[in-house]
């Protein structure tokens, strides 16, 4: 009796300890992801914030380069180009090769960029160095989908926000670093300082990162190919890509014309002023977590449907208090949150819709955003000289309807199985 006794308090203690291991374990593997997501979420930052260093910067470039003064305006056009080039060619690769190596290969090659870049002797180097860095700044579309990977379903649109917050962040801070480094060092300094961050990012990343399973073996030519498969493939896909192009335009058409408005009566604001909208526009990287958390919980149509019609309150507002700098900054805050929100929880959707090729989703869904913003920034040059400030915001309603009427025609949509890619 007394040894039965016995055994069963024994096994009664391990089965304690089992529990004790296992749940320790269960809090150990959330760390370990939340210290991940946040690796990610500064890789996305670093690497997208290459993109906007130029901007503050080009009046030092035309003092460097006097010869080439009516060009300067080619070094950030020609990085939005290779940023185009490089979602569309690069980050597909995502799905064919590991991803932490493809992030350590761009990042080598980006310092390299960044070092002609840095020396540039003559406009026509820097213009070629841009170029690179715009196609190599692509390391933030590997960082995305990498997260979806990691994280559980149940966790997948939190893990999305997290990423993309760092990646807003560093958007909206790589013009207040680059014109402070700038003004105290020099432009080029902003660029060696752009590799040493990267070099201390990389080793990071050597220690820390996860490799990546390749889910597709398909050639590259084909693997780039299959993207148009995938849109006539994937309704969901279809659906989330022109929602979010439409608002996209909606975005771009307001920080298109914002710089103008100010400009004229009553505000006589000189450029700097529309820069530190920017810094509101933080409400939307603050969002990001949350809303990807939301989307998790109540889904992620839930959270579309709520950001659409935030993004048009936003014009309402525009529209009603054009000349009140209180209601600009109240408008510029809903909308940032609205398109913010409603991305996040659109990525987060389209991951599930094919595990095994999310990276060419990703491209899919970001190609579609920007052909968006370029068509939202093309209607605001043509609205604003004829109908002004209230052309602008009735166009942004109208936008933000084609996003709304879209996003009502679609339905949710099964994630498809996983398995080996095509």
């Amino acid at each position: 009796m007394i040894g039965t006794l016995d055994s069963l308090s024994r096994r009664r203690l391990a089965g304690r300890r089992n529990m004790s291991t296992s749940s320790s374990d269960t809090v150990t593997s959330q760390r370990s992801l939340h210290g991940l997501l946040l690796l990610l979420a500064t890789i996305a930052g670093v690497s997208v914030a290459n993109i906007y260093y130029n901007q503050p910067l080009l009046d030092d470039f035309r003092k460097s380069f006097p010869e080439s003064a009516s060009w300067i305006g080619v070094v950030p056009s020609m990085t939005q180009l290779g940023y185009a080039a490089g979602m569309l060619l690069l980050a597909p690769l995502g799905d064919r090769f590991d991803r932490r190596r493809l992030i350590l290969l761009q990042i080598a090659g980006m310092c390299v960029a960044l070092l002609f870049a840095a020396a540039a002797p003559n406009l026509v180097v820097l213009v070629f160095a841009s170029l690179a860095i715009g196609v190599l700044a692509t390391i933030a579309q590997q960082a995305v989908p990498f997260s979806a990977e990691l994280a559980p379903p149940s966790g997948r649109g939190q893990a999305v926000g997290t990423v993309m917050s760092g990646l807003l962040l560093g958007i909206l801070l790589a013009r207040t670093a680059a014109g402070f480094v700038g003004q105290y060092f020099g432009w080029r300094a902003v660029f060696a300082a752009s590799i040493i961050a990267l070099i201390v990012l990389a080793a990071v990343i050597i220690s820390k990162l996860p490799h990546s399973k390749p889910t597709s073996t398909l050639p590259y030519v084909k693997l780039i190919g299959s993207m148009w498969h995938l849109v006539v493939e994937l309704r969901g896909l279809r659906e989330t890509s022109l929602t979010g192009a439409a608002l996209f335009a909606a975005f771009s058409l307001f920080w298109s014309t914002l710089a103008l408005l100010l400009a004229g009566a009553p505000f006589h604001y000189g450029p700097q002023a529309a820069g530190l909208f920017g810094i509101v526009g933080a409400a939307g990287a603050m969002a990001a977590p949350l809303a990807g958390k939301f989307a998790d919980r109540r889904g992620p149509r839930a959270i579309v449907s709520l950001s659409i019609m935030l993004a048009a309150i936003s014009f309402v507002v525009f529209a009603l208090s054009g000349t009140s700098l209180i209601g600009l900054v109240i408008g510029v805050i809903v909308l940032d949150v609205g398109v913010q929100a409603a991305q996040i929880s659109n990525q987060s959707r389209i991951y599930a819709l094919k595990p095994e090729a999310r990276s060419r989703v990703n491209t899919v869904f970001m190609v579609a955003y920007f052909i968006g913003g370029a068509a939202g920034s093309a209607v605001g040059a043509f609205v604003w000289p004829l109908f002004g400030w209230v052309g602008v915001s009735i166009a942004g309603l109208l936008f933000t309807a084609a996003a709304g009427l879209n996003h009502m025609r679609g339905r949710p949509e099964p994630a498809a199985a996983s398995g080996t890619a095509e």
